[in-house]
C-alpha cells in the first residue's frame, strides 16, 4: 500500500508539475532580470507553491465544497488566467514597466508579483497539480503516514522545479537577446494552448457531472 502510493504520488506530481517544461517559460517571465533577482523569484515562487500545494493537499476538497466551488471550474479559471499571460507573451502587450525591463531597475513589488503570479500559481500550483494533490490526500483516507509521504514527495518536486529554475540563467545567457525574444513568442503560443485544454478539459467535466 505504501509503496504503491508513494510511487502513484510521485509520477502523479511530477507529471502534472512537469520541472523541465517551466524552463522556459520560468525565462519568459524574468527577462530583463539579473541572476540574483531570478533566484529570488525560484526561490520565492517554490515556496508558495508548495505552500498552496499542502494546503489543498489538506483541506482542499473542503475549502472547494464549502464556497460553492467546482473543480471543474478551478479548472476554466486557471485555463482563462493563463490565456491572458499567453496573450501577452505573444504580442508584447506588457505595462510599460514590464516592456522596458532591460532598461528599467525591477523593482521588490516586481518580483514578489512574477513569483506569486503566474509562476507559483498557476503554472506550477495549477487546476492539475492542485486536483492530482486533493485526489491523492483522498487515496490516504486520513492515513497519517501516507499524508506526511505525499507532503514528502511535493516536497521534492517543488525542488526539482527550483533547480531547473536555478539551472535557467545559464540557459538564458546562451540564447542571447534574439534567441529569448523568439521564446517567448513560441512559448506564448504553447501556453495558450495548454490555457485552451484546461478550460476544454474543464468544461467536458462539469457537463458530464
Amino acid at each position: 500500500m505504501f509503496t504503491e502510493f508513494a510511487t502513484a504520488a510521485l509520477v502523479t506530481m511530477l507529471v502534472t508539475l512537469d520541472p523541465p517544461g517551466l524552463a522556459p517559460i520560468f525565462l519568459s517571465l524574468t527577462r530583463g532580470m539579473s541572476a540574483a533577482e531570478r533566484r529570488q523569484v525560484a526561490v520565492r515562487a517554490s515556496i508558495i507553491a508548495f505552500c498552496i500545494i499542502g494546503f489543498f493537499g489538506v483541506a482542499g476538497d473542503v475549502v472547494l465544497k464549502a464556497l460553492g466551488v467546482s473543480l471543474p471550474a478551478f479548472r476554466i479559471a486557471g485555463g482563462l488566467l493563463l490565456f491572458w499571460i499567453a496573450f501577452e507573451m505573444v504580442f508584447e502587450r506588457r505595462t510599460e514597466r514590464k516592456q522596458q525591463t532591460a532598461d528599467t531597475a525591477i523593482t521588490k513589488d516586481h518580483i514578489r508579483n512574477v513569483a506569486a503570479f503566474p509562476l507559483a500559481t498557476p503554472l506550477m500550483a495549477g487546476p492539475g497539480a492542485l486536483t492530482a494533490t486533493i485526489l491523492l490526500a483522498g487515496r490516504a483516507h486520513g492515513d497519517a503516514v501516507l499524508l506526511i509521504t505525499l507532503a514528502v514527495i511535493c516536497g521534492l518536486v517543488i525542488l526539482c522545479c527550483l533547480a531547473v529554475f536555478l539551472a535557467a540563467s545559464s540557459i538564458s545567457k546562451l540564447l542571447g537577446i534574439t534567441g529569448n525574444v523568439v521564446l517567448t513568442r513560441l512559448l506564448g503560443v504553447i501556453l495558450a494552448a495548454l490555457a485552451v485544454q484546461f478550460v476544454i478539459d474543464g468544461v467536458k467535466a462539469a457537463m458530464a457531472g
